[in-house]
């Protein structure tokens, strides 16, 4: 139903170990880490974006193609403070998924909670599971499931 996108990744992580934790940028973004999984009749895609706020997260669909972009800025710091370590990653975040054309992407449910944002995307009505009814002269009417 879901399809990753990032063949990539891997290098990148690689990359990322031996380079130093590069920030991205709205031109070349840097990957965020993701799970998803079928809750009976939607799928749910949960994304980490830990210290981002909701303002600066934007969501698009265009055709199948879910487009998730966030920005992680830094903290403002006051005159005088000198940063002694900086670790976490800043700067802009971002995933593109090729969404099934079994999914609602018309009804699609966003939320945001302690740095998780959470997708819930149903499955479109004609992907459901249904039964028909065959009609037989001999026995009456029988169903079957589909």
């Amino acid at each position: 139903m879901l399809m990753r996108t990032d063949p990539f990744r891997e290098m990148d992580r690689l990359a990322q170990q031996v380079f130093g934790n590069t920030p991205g940028t709205w031109s070349r973004p840097t990957a965020m880490p993701m799970d998803a999984y079928r809750a009976g009749d939607e799928f749910v895609v949960c994304f980490d974006l830990p210290g981002v706020s909701p303002d600066a997260i934007e969501l698009d669909v265009e055709r199948n193609v879910l487009t998730v972009k966030a920005e992680r800025r830094p903290m403002r710091q006051d005159e005088g403070v000198e940063m002694q370590v900086s670790e976490r990653p800043l700067g802009v975040f971002s995933r593109q998924l090729f969404l099934s054309d079994s999914l609602d992407t018309e009804h699609i449910k966003a939320s945001y909670e302690s740095g998780v944002l959470m997708l819930r995307i149903p499955v479109a009505e004609q992907a459901k599971p249904r039964k028909i009814t065959i009609e037989s002269g001999d026995t009456g009417r029988k169903e079957i499931n589909a």
